[in-house]
């Protein structure tokens, strides 16, 4: 018989819960695939644990990302319903996700993808060049290459003017995980505003960049995207473009320095590294959870019922943990077999940029630990400042030395 349990605050179940959620997830993922939890910040959820549940959760068509059509979006996000930052893929369903992403598929092909990797180098070698003029041979990973990098990509292949990339970094930070609700409005409220700009410059003289081709993408039908879901997807490709990278590096690293062994062993053979960053993707992957989705009906899974309206998070993070998919889970191992990881999500809403985050990872790995064979962390892990929220997994700095 299918049951409806009391709600659980994760922080009672245990206080370090945001820096380590991993022991939580498998005391929960023991009793069962689906619980009502009170989140850290305290949004009121359903979560979805397991491997096979939330791949299942994943591909329900009950469990709904059209907040904007189906729900109340301020639920969720402290903007209004009509905010055209919204206006993306990742915030509809079919038919409307499929022609979206059909509009916008073409400029992330394997072949413009790896067509970038002579342009990554060249950032990458120059975030290191600055980092290695240091005298100190200190810094902090994250500002110093872990942000620029994604962030210098992505901007340079949406074609966003160098100087507004402080203010974007802002602004996403506040879009996924907000210092506070009026933060995260005003965050809302100001990207939009610039892009509307930034739309109009690129139409008036078109370049050879991401965004012009979106504004004059033109499917077979003659379908084009309309000036609210340019807004929407720049807002997208922007944060998604780089929230995932920034944080696959610095969550990478952390494993690394954590595991001196697979370090060693990385350093050593530098062609270990596309299966290393599947391992850091499953070990520790960058997005915690999916998304919200909207209950669209009363959805029993493992004998328990969501009920219609209920928000719903999928614990990635805690599907790639799982014993019933991977042996010995909680072990970080490099030459292991990761595939079949979540990290990038599942279904029709997985990752369009996730080669180019991998992509992006190669090059960054290996020139990081090539140029500073002494890499070390310089932090003191109880100090360290995490991303709030429990979409992003991530930490705001990353001390090092070399």
């Amino acid at each position: 018989m299918a049951t409806r349990p009391d709600m659980i605050d994760l922080l009672e179940l245990d206080p370090d819960f945001v820096r380590d959620p991993y022991p939580v997830y498998a005391r929960l993922r023991a009793k069962g695939p689906v619980h009502h939890v009170l989140t850290p910040d305290r949004q009121d959820v359903w979560l979805v644990v397991g491997h096979e549940a939330c791949r299942t959760a994943f591909t329900d068509p009950r469990l709904s990302r059209d907040w904007r059509r189906s729900g109340d979006i301020g639920r969720i996000i402290n903007t209004g319903q009509d905010d055209p930052a919204l206006a993306h893929m990742l915030m509809t369903e079919p038919p409307d996700h499929t022609r979206l992403r059909r509009l916008v598929a073409s400029g992330f092909t394997h072949r413009r993808i790896e067509a970038l990797a002579p342009r990554i180098q060249e950032i990458t070698d120059g975030l290191l060049d600055a980092m290695e003029a240091l005298p100190e041979r200190r810094a902090d990973l994250v500002d110093a290459f872990a942000f620029p990098l994604p962030m210098t990509v992505i901007c340079e292949l949406l074609g966003v003017p160098e100087l507004d990339r402080a203010a974007f970094r802002g602004w996403s930070n506040e879009m996924v995980a907000r210092t506070s609700p009026e933060a995260e409005a005003a965050a809302y409220a100001e990207m939009p505003g610039y892009l509307v700009e930034l739309i109009g410059a690129k139409r008036a003289a078109p370049g050879d960049d991401l965004l012009s081709g979106m504004i004059h993408a033109v499917d077979e039908g003659g379908d084009r995207l309309s000036p609210e879901e340019l807004i929407g997807m720049c807002v997208l490709l922007l944060i998604a473009g780089h929230e995932t990278t920034v944080n696959m590096i610095g969550g990478g690293m952390r494993a690394l320095f954590a595991h001196p062994d697979q370090l060693a062993d990385l350093r050593a053979d530098p062609g270990l590294v596309e299966g290393a960053i599947e391992e850091m993707l499953r070990y520790d992957g960058p997005v915690e959870t999916s998304t919200d989705r909207l209950a669209l009906e009363d959805v029993e899974m493992g004998g328990v019922v969501i009920p219609a309206g209920s928000a719903v998070l999928i614990v990635m993070a805690d599907a790639d943990r799982d014993p019933a998919r991977f042996a010995d889970p909680d072990r970080f191992d490099i030459r292991r077999d990761a595939r079949g990881h979540i990290a990038f999500g599942h279904g029709l809403h997985h990752c369009l940029g996730a080669p180019l985050a991998r992509l992006e990872g190669r090059i960054a790995f290996r020139s990081l630990l090539a140029r500073f064979p002494g890499l070390t962390s310089d932090a003191d892990e109880a100090g360290l400042a995490w991303v709030p929220g429990m979409l992003i997994r991530g930490v705001r700095e990353l001390p090092v030395r070399w």
